[in-house]
């Protein structure tokens, strides 16, 4: 064994990489994390609304191509802990029915290869470690799970608990939604989470967001066994004479060539980038690209139909802390549309300062700082459905070329409809119903659909699945063509639900992680003796 020579190397540090390392530190087996990026520097730019969104200071400056051949420049970021440095937590189940095949208006959901049943502990042991505050049985399309919530739910503020009451009393059922933040309301002077305005889509400067940096990376590089390398981007991947072994890893480091090996390959850099790897590592045995066999690599890309709405109402929203409440009434359908619509929450308050980098466009007469202070911030997701020819190939100059086309959009529209139907049931003490038509005394509903260079819930390209001929990988997330090959990252989805993708990819990460450690031998007794060493030196420092 050379020192290059590990029993695991995972290749990316995100909701899936991050978690599954922190799964593996305790096995005592030799571990590498390779992350193309750094950490994210804390600086005071952290929460500074024009330099994250108008300036855009944190994203990728690479460009990617669009299916014309135009640049596309991602919303992406590529640092220690990945997308979830960046994301709003909301770290949702998917729903029991959304693991078999669905219809809906635009087409077929495809049932998953294993039932929700299979991942619910996996469920639990995530909400556990991201730290999850929520309320199980107000949602009315939640899954059955086996304990509560490890944290009670952020609580709403004034006026979300004015929406809220107003929603319920038209007969709606509005829940607290589930949001990993180290919060302790109980405590305030003692919590790690101030509650601030600059959670969602921003890096926490505190530490105090459940990201895949600080709850995962960070405790795992502190065993002995577990070596993260930064600024390491991995340029592709090299099987033994056979195809059928992963037998080295190349990575670009320092200006030079490094080459890396292991027993098994975690791939976990994104569902595009991901493809993108395996799609760069095309050799004899693998012309189409590395486990690609059923020319499935890249293919079935979903990112989910997402929109920014403000609801501008008469009177002023002054939430600081804006993303707790959501309503799935529609999520499988109603009595006038029997096809599901999808999921309704909200971002993170909207200020001046992002509004004016577009999102949502501006209405004509507003000022910025009066639609800021008036707006109601919605997100709306529906579940765009899996298309082969939405995929992610390689084009000139090896660089990434996203091919899509949106489906399933009336469910999309459906939903804005009942949202806007919604809010014309509220009924404000001071103006009656109609606080939500306007400043003007008239209808104002702003909104955007998030463009293709929108992937924070990228998933689809790698998807795993039963037959060899119509998936890339096998049930536990291992490439049907390559024996030490596995994906954790969102890639493995076969369709895409309508709730955020990311509690999905770290309990399923735990999942594969307890599959590894049966393969490399780990013993439950020698584990669970580490686990609790962790636990005692926690309790001593």
């Amino acid at each position: 064994m050379t020192d290059n020579h590990y029993d695991v190397i995972i290749i990316g540090t995100g909701a899936g990489g991050g978690t599954l390392a922190y799964h593996l530190a305790p096995s005592g087996k030799r571990i590498l994390i390779l992350e193309r990026g750094d950490y994210v520097p804390r600086e005071k730019a952290n929460w500074d609304p024009q330099v994250v969104n108008v300036d855009a200071h944190y994203n990728t400056k690479e460009s990617w191509l669009d299916k014309d051949g135009k640049d596309l420049h991602p919303h992406t970021n590529y640092y220690v802990g990945g997308n979830t440095k960046f994301y709003g937590a909301a770290l949702f189940r998917l729903r029991k029915e959304d693991f078999g095949e669905l219809r809906h208006h635009g087409g077929i959901s495809p049932a998953w290869p294993l039932s929700y049943d299979d991942l619910e502990p996996y469920y639990t042991q995530a909400e556990n470690l991201y730290q999850v505050h929520g309320n199980r049985g107000e949602d009315p399309t939640e899954p059955p799970a086996n304990s509560a919530y490890p944290w009670p739910a952020v609580r709403h503020e004034p006026r979300i608990q004015q929406l809220s009451d107003d929603f319920a009393r038209s007969g709606l059922k509005p829940f607290h939604v589930p949001v990993g933040v180290m919060l302790d309301e109980k405590n305030p002077h003692k919590s790690r989470c101030i509650r601030c305005n600059t959670c969602d889509g921003f890096a926490c400067l505190v530490g105090a967001k459940s990201d895949a940096q600080v709850v995962c990376i960070d405790e795992a590089i502190k065993h002995s066994n577990v070596t993260l390398l930064t600024n390491s981007l991995v340029k592709r991947l090299e099987t033994d004479s056979s195809g059928r072994e992963v037998k080295s890893v190349l990575v670009e480091r320092g200006g030079s060539l490094e080459t890396y090996s292991a027993d098994v390959v975690v791939v976990s850099c994104g569902a595009i980038n991901s493809a993108a790897l395996l799609l760069r590592s095309a050799n004899d045995k693998h012309p189409r690209g590395l486990a690609n066999s059923s020319d499935v690599v890249g293919r079935h890309y979903m990112g989910h139909t997402n929109s920014v709405m403000m609801a501008i109402s008469k009177c002023p929203n002054p939430t600081i802390f804006q993303k707790t409440l959501g309503v799935n009434d529609f999520y499988f359908g109603s009595k006038d549309f029997e096809y599901p619509m999808g999921h309704i929450s909200f971002v993170g308050k909207l200020d001046a300062i992002t509004l004016k980098a577009g999102a949502p466009a501006i209405a004509p007469n507003f000022t910025l700082e009066l639609m800021a202070k008036h707006s109601l911030d919605f997100w709306l997701t529906s579940e765009d459905l899996p298309d082969p020819n939405n995929r992610v190939t390689i084009g000139r100059d090896c660089k990434i070329v996203m091919t899509y086309t949106p489906n399933n959009l009336e469910a999309h529209e459906r939903l804005k409809s009942k949202l806007k139907q919604a809010m014309k049931q509220t009924n404000c003490t001071m103006h009656g119903h109609d606080c939500h038509q306007g400043l003007f005394g008239r209808n104002l509903y702003v909104g955007q659909q998030i463009p293709l260079a929108g992937v924070a819930h990228q998933n689809g390209t790698i998807r795993f699945g039963q037959d060899p001929k119509t998936s890339v990988l096998d049930v536990n997330c291992k490439a049907h063509d390559v024996d030490n090959l596995y994906v954790v990252d969102g890639s493995f989805f076969p369709s895409s639900a309508a709730v955020n993708p990311a509690l999905t990819i770290m309990a399923n990460a735990l999942r594969v992680g307890d599959t590894l450690m049966k393969r490399l031998g780990v013993s439950e007794t020698t584990y669970e003796r580490n686990r609790q060493q962790d636990r005692e030196l926690a309790v001593s420092r």
